[in-house]
């Protein structure tokens, strides 16, 4: 069995970041996704490849066929046109009128395919002061208030690499957006556009913090709360060789199953655990314990235990664990190791069907069993 969208056709106008991670999420789950790469524009992924062999290096690409066209053209607008015509999402990652002035932008494609869901994936959204201004995750999650809630007491907020903004906050939001509006196209028989903003997406995962601050448990300083580094018991230690072990032993069970396992339990004086004024103490005395064995032995000591405790692993080393390996969280394909389909489906299990392709192969395929021609 294919993934459970098989025979959802999706046409990705091609861009950077989190529009091809949301293509690559509904490839992985058996969409038949074609990219059309634009001869000009600046792409990451670059054209640079174009006719040599082997997967393309981006495997956010992973999984579609390729065209290239040069939407300067009418011809190549045209094929556009008419890919969208053919097709049940189309998705897009520019700047607000960009797709309007090329002539591919959702007034023209819905009058070509009234029942198409045209995603539209931008770090500022569609409207509003910023939505011409250039940015970045870090500004989307800053502008959202994510950003500054991330880092330890009495320091600087912490970017946490592009993975709020960027992919939680976009790419999956527009995987989610675009395949919720398919779902309700194939009631009503109509499409929609589906504005998907990085700002509002990295807001949306802040829910769980405005609940907990709303109810007073969360105050407005970084590294003073449960869940950002103001707890000892939700922390990273350093051990004997330099590694790293992460703790999260909030609930009590956990808590006591921590303190055993580092052997503290019998030690007189220990504070409470939800004893703030004596977090401090608390903090250094795991500090000190952790110093006392490599990370793989604490690893071991807290294998058997239900203490919320896990060895930080580096990239290089996450796909060799032996929980990620039973469960194939991370495959190779064509010699390129990389994090494997999520989520799981019992019956229509999602799959990688095909590497990154090169700019332009695979495309005049897709296109004849599309009912088009290049």
């Amino acid at each position: 069995m294919a993934g459970p969208l098989e025979g959802v056709r999706v046409l990705e106008l091609a861009g950077i970041g989190p529009a091809p991670f949301a293509c690559m999420m509904l490839a992985d789950a058996g969409a038949d996704v074609l990219r059309v790469e634009r001869a000009r524009g600046g792409i990451a992924s670059g054209l640079a490849g174009a006719g040599q062999s082997g997967p393309h290096w981006d495997l956010l690409n992973r999984g579609r066929r390729s065209i290239v066209a040069d939407l300067k053209d009418p011809e190549k607008v045209e094929l556009v046109l008419a890919a969208a015509e053919k097709c049940d999402i189309l998705i897009e990652g520019w700047r607000p009128g960009v797709a309007e002035r090329l002539g591919v932008g959702p007034d023209a494609c819905l009058e070509r395919n009234p029942g198409l869901v045209y995603g539209r994936m931008t770090g500022w959204g569609q409207e509003g002061p910023l939505a011409q201004r250039a940015g970045h995750d870090i500004d989307y999650i800053a502008i959202a208030g994510a950003l500054w809630a991330i880092g330890r007491k009495g320091e600087r907020p912490l970017p946490p690499m592009n993975l709020v903004g960027d992919f939680g906050g976009g790419g999956m939001l527009a995987a989610f957006g675009v395949v919720a509006a398919l779902l309700e196209a194939r009631k009503s028989g109509k499409g929609q556009v589906v504005d998907i903003a990085m700002v509002d997406g990295a807001a949306i995962l802040m829910t769980m913090l405005y609940a907990f601050r709303g109810f007073g448990v969360w105050v407005d300083e970084r590294g003073a709360n449960l869940l950002d580094t103001g707890a000892p018991f939700y922390e990273v230690y350093e051990t004997a060789d330099g590694r790293y072990m992460a703790v999260g032993a909030l609930e009590p069970q956990f808590y006591a199953e921590l303190v055993a396992g580092l052997g503290l339990d019998s030690e007189p004086g220990m504070p409470a655990q939800m004893d703030r004024e004596r977090w401090p103490e608390l903090r250094a005395r795991f500090a000190r314990v952790f110093k006392e064995k490599t990370r793989d032995e604490w690893a071991e000591i807290f294998g058997g235990r239900d203490a919320c405790v896990a060895p930080v692993l580096s990239p290089a080393e996450a796909p060799a664990h032996p929980h990620n390996a039973r469960r194939g969280t991370f495959v190779e394909l064509e010699g390129q190791l990389q994090p494997g389909p999520a989520p799981r489906f019992s019956r229509t299990p999602g799959a990688i069907t095909r590497p990154a392709p090169q700019p332009g192969v695979g495309g005049k395929e897709a296109l004849r069993e599309w009912g088009l021609s290049l």
